[in-house]
């Protein structure tokens, strides 16, 4: 009697989402694409799919030999090697440049910048994109160079809008007359007082077409802390003075010599009032002028537009959440100011009556590490290497603090290029906590402190 052999287990192609298999046999690997059972496997109709795509044939038994579908082992669906073209799959791009199975290849964003990311990198023109590149190469992770491992817990399920635009992207726009009320350019400079002026500097160059966000007009003006939220009316008229309507991809950058300073509070501020297509320039104005792209002095004035904003209460926390947050413990809380500051060692600059420490429990992370030397975005990888030192776990909610709800945005944009997209901002920070909270509820090692 003929023993029956046990089933191979199932590929692993066949647990991955189409656009990570697809790339995956791009690269020259031989995956098999057979179906997984059960509601992805094959039908009794004789037809296998994935969710969301439809019914596809199953390869005939025996198989057909064809360069688009070759026999690996044995016939049938467990058989089959089956290649597809990038673009094939929804939110995947289409290929240009070299040959769709070579190892380095052009990717094209598709429609609306969303694609699908994988262990942080940048599938189709979405979230992480390389500094000053167009180009993507994938590898696969862990330690063996060429062999796909098990770490599922590197892929990210979201499909996020672009969050960084390379120096090199937005001068081809400037220079193909893109930059109009389908793309508005902001520069979003601010400098403590006595130090630089934003908007002289803006006046005497920018990016050409670029107009001037200025953080101290888009502002709860009433409140007594600093830099609030507006409210949605208030942030609707303003940007809808700088022709920025909701179908508006915008592009914030500023002077700092960092790299990047305020932009990331702006690119926060229209995620929070709903507005999905907004990019940071990875470099920043620093980069741009390092790298000799065009600047002028000629001001922009856009035609006004309509700009309907809904706030998103999810990406914003207030004093009364977070204080409760202090006993259910149900978010981290990370604070990105700089280490001194946030032990109480170092003075707050620029702050009377404000001395320096910070929020029992929370982590200190200062937001100038996620920035290269040269003033770009380290790469996910780094980023996320960064929250795993101080033990933040990204799969769980988190809040964001600094003194004034500002540099808190780096973090919120960092974990957003590693797939997390829903960190919360404490708008008030450091600065409301300092005069609302009991003084148990901080931490200094400063003067008046509590060690």
């Amino acid at each position: 009697m003929t023993s029956r052999r046990e089933p191979p287990p199932r590929a692993l192609s066949s647990t991955l989402p189409p656009p990570i298999a697809n790339l995956l046999r791009a690269k020259g690997r031989r995956l098999r694409h057979s179906p997984p059972p059960g509601p992805l496997g094959a039908s009794a109709a004789g037809t296998f799919h994935w969710p969301g795509l439809g019914g596809k044939p199953a390869p005939p038994s025996p198989a057909p030999r064809s360069p688009a579908c070759r026999p690996v082992s044995s016939p049938g669906p467990r058989g089959f090697e089956r290649r597809r073209k990038l673009g094939d799959w929804p939110g995947a791009g289409a290929v240009r440049g070299r040959s769709a199975w070579s190892g380095r290849r052009r990717v094209i964003p598709p429609a609306g910048g969303r694609a699908m990311v994988w262990a942080g990198r940048e599938v189709a023109g979405s979230g992480f994109e390389p500094a000053n590149s167009s180009s993507w190469q994938w590898q696969a992770p862990g330690r063996r160079r060429g062999r796909v491992t098990r770490r599922a817990d590197t892929m990210v399920h979201q499909v996020l809008y672009r969050a960084l635009v390379s120096t090199k992207w937005l001068a081809e726009s400037v220079r193909a007359g893109k930059v109009g009320p389908g793309l508005r350019v902001l520069d979003a400079s601010w400098y403590s007082p006595g130090t630089r002026e934003a908007r002289k500097e803006y006046l005497e160059r920018h990016v050409p077409g670029a107009s001037f966000f200025d953080i101290e007009e888009c502002r709860d003006k009433a409140s007594p802390y600093e830099v609030m939220l507006p409210s949605e009316a208030g942030f609707a008229d303003y940007v809808g003075s700088l022709g920025i309507s909701n179908d508006t991809h915008v592009v914030v950058y500023d002077g700092d010599d960092l790299g990047s300073f305020y932009a990331p509070r702006v690119w926060w501020m229209f995620r929070v009032f709903g507005h999905r297509t907004v990019s940071v320039l990875n470099g920043g104005f620093r980069n741009w002028l390092k790298e000799g792209h065009p600047v002028t002095s000629e001001p922009s004035r856009p035609e006004p537009a309509i700009f309907k904003a809904t706030l998103n209460r999810s990406l914003l926390k207030t004093y009364e959440q977070v204080l409760e947050n202090l006993e259910s413990k149900r978010f981290q809380l990370v604070d990105s100011r700089a280490q001194g500051r946030y032990l109480g060692t170092q003075p707050e600059p620029d702050a009377v009556g404000l001395d320096s420490g910070h929020i029992r429990g929370s982590v200190n992370m200062p937001f100038m590490n996620f920035l290269t030397e040269d003033g770009f975005e380290k790469s996910p990888e780094e980023l996320r290497a960064m929250f795993e030192a101080k033990k933040v776990d990204l799969t769980k909610p988190l809040i964001a603090t600094c003194r004034k709800g500002v540099t808190a945005c780096h973090i919120a944009l960092a974990a957003y290029l590693c797939g997390k997209p829903d960190v919360a901002i404490y708008d008030g920070s450091w600065f409301e906590w300092f005069h609302r909270a009991p003084p148990e509820t901080w931490v200094s090692q400063g003067k008046g402190g509590k060690a």
